[in-house]
């Protein structure tokens, strides 16, 4: 039942003080004892595993071919058969230890330095940019002033007198029925 008074829990308790997390193998597990009093030899009568060297497709690619096999079947009785395996001297070759990189090398995109609360409380950006806009529009006035003094102002007629509109050449030509008149 609930306690009276207090949320429920929604989670389990802990076990008591003589509880002891882990695995317990009671074979080799002695405790301290063991581990102060004994040493952990190896066994001398098991053999060594040997690492099985991976095959050697190539060599055996090659060897398949030459006997006449060309189906994906026949390849894998091929290998069953003939299980050609690597050199020692081509794994450690092919093998890559890792890369040695500098010590203070860090990976990623270094993090956007942080914003400065101080300048955003005192809308500081927003008076930078009006600074910005401001300085654009003066130097824009300053070059429109430029332009205009250098250049006397222009109406059509000296438009007109600069470039003349070509003379209107007559037409000469009469529709055939009044020809005869």
């Amino acid at each position: 039942q609930a306690e009276v008074g207090k949320p429920l829990r929604n989670c389990y308790t802990l076990p008591g003080f003589d509880f002891a997390y882990g695995l317990y193998i009671p074979r080799t597990d002695g405790g301290v004892a063991e581990a102060i009093g004994h040493w952990n030899t190896v066994n001398q009568n098991r053999t060594e595993l040997v690492q099985k060297m991976p095959r050697d497709y190539i060599t055996m690619n090659r060897g398949a071919l030459k006997a006449g096999y060309t189906k994906a079947r026949e390849y894998n009785l091929y290998y069953k058969d003939k299980d050609i395996r690597r050199k020692e001297e081509e794994c450690t070759r092919l093998k890559k230890g890792p890369l040695k990189l500098p010590a203070d090398m860090t990976f990623g995109i270094p993090a956007r330095p942080s914003t400065p609360i101080f300048d955003i409380l005192q809308h500081r950006y927003k008076e930078l940019w009006m600074e910005q806009q401001r300085a654009l529009t003066v130097a824009q006035r300053a070059e429109t002033k430029k332009l205009q003094n250098n250049k006397a102002r222009e109406t059509r007629t000296t438009l007109l007198r600069k470039n003349p509109q070509p003379a209107k050449e007559e037409s000469f030509w009469h529709l055939p029925r009044l020809e005869k008149v």
